[in-house]
């Protein structure tokens, strides 16, 4: 049995983690909180002060924690601060021997610091790591399947609207199209990294693969599946590092959350990186090779199944 804690428990990833781990009973875990938080499963919810290295120590002894995997978006403090005190008091501690670090997509180009200087605290993170004895791993699955789900499928995962507005039946393809792009959904993820508890040796990334495949493919996916045409738009790259996307009525609605001028910039982002090729994950060496009992939702899958009837 694995004591786990899970830093960022509360946000889309944590509490996906969670959902997973109140399914088996093999480990036990407990959620750290800035606030105190109404839980929906039986998984204790500690509350804890990131600034306080000493106090994190001390949660980590009377719980006995093995292994610590951080959720934390890259806003804020969450890693520059709650995440590097974290690993800090990890490594004081005897018994916390692993440490997942907040992660959960593509592999981030270093040079990404450039054009996302919140990233800086991502490597500073992993820099601070290697000075550890802590046996630790990122989790690398691409770019999540959520963003393309109907309302009716269960996600934690509230999404904007990415590349393909599938209800708007309209498209802002990055590059060509062409360029290979891993899905995975959240619920797989959380599936795979609970499963990996049970491996005595870590790889330095955890692997996780849905499927992968082309936007262009992705298009012709849910034509098939809507019995539509879509209006689709490609936007080069030179166009990406414009922070320049092609809008898409889906975008309307994610204003309400995030001002057009910030939120159109950071997807810009992104998928400049999925034009130059950086958003798949190699299967080799991956989680699914390791456990081939679990069976993530493909794209194709989700079109055939769940836009299929709508």
């Amino acid at each position: 049995m694995v004591k786990l804690a899970i830093a960022g428990g509360t946000g889309v990833m944590g509490r996906t983690l969670v959902d997973v781990l109140t399914t088996q009973s093999t480990h036990k875990g407990i959620v750290l909180t800035r606030k105190a938080f109404k839980s929906e499963t039986a998984i204790p919810h500690v509350l804890v002060d990131y600034n306080d290295v000493k106090a994190l120590i001390k949660v980590l002894e009377e719980h006995e924690i093995h292994t610590i995997i951080s959720a934390f978006g890259i806003n804020g403090t969450s890693l520059s601060v709650s995440q590097a005190n974290l690993i800090k008091a990890a490594e004081k501690f005897s018994v916390t021997k692993r440490f997942i670090p907040s992660s959960f997509a593509i592999k981030y180009p270093e040079s990404g610091t450039q054009i996302l200087p919140p990233l800086q605290s991502y490597f500073d993170s992993l820099d601070l790591l290697k000075t550890t004895s802590l046996k630790w791993a990122v989790v690398h699955n691409g770019t999540f399947l959520d963003h393309f789900f109907p309302p009716s499928l269960k996600s934690r995962y509230n999404h904007g609207t990415l590349v393909i507005d599938i209800p708007h039946v309209k498209a802002g393809i990055p590059g060509s199209g062409d360029e290979l792009i891993t899905l995975t959904y959240t619920l797989d993820v959380a599936r795979f990294v609970i499963a990996a508890l049970d491996l005595s040796k870590w790889p330095r990334e955890l692997r996780v693969v849905g499927e992968t495949l082309t936007f262009n493919q992705l298009i012709t996916l849910a034509e098939n599946a809507t019995g539509k045409k879509f209006d689709v738009r490609y936007d080069s790259l030179e166009t990406l590092k414009q922070s320049r996307i092609t809008e898409l009525p889906g975008h309307m609605n994610d204003y309400k959350k995030c001002p057009k001028e910030v939120l159109l910039t950071f997807l810009s982002i992104f998928q400049r990186w999925m034009a130059e090729g950086l958003a798949s994950i190699p299967i080799e060496g991956s989680l699914n090779g390791k456990f081939p009992d679990i069976k993530p939702l493909t794209a194709q899958e989700l079109m055939e199944k769940h836009w299929k009837s709508l």
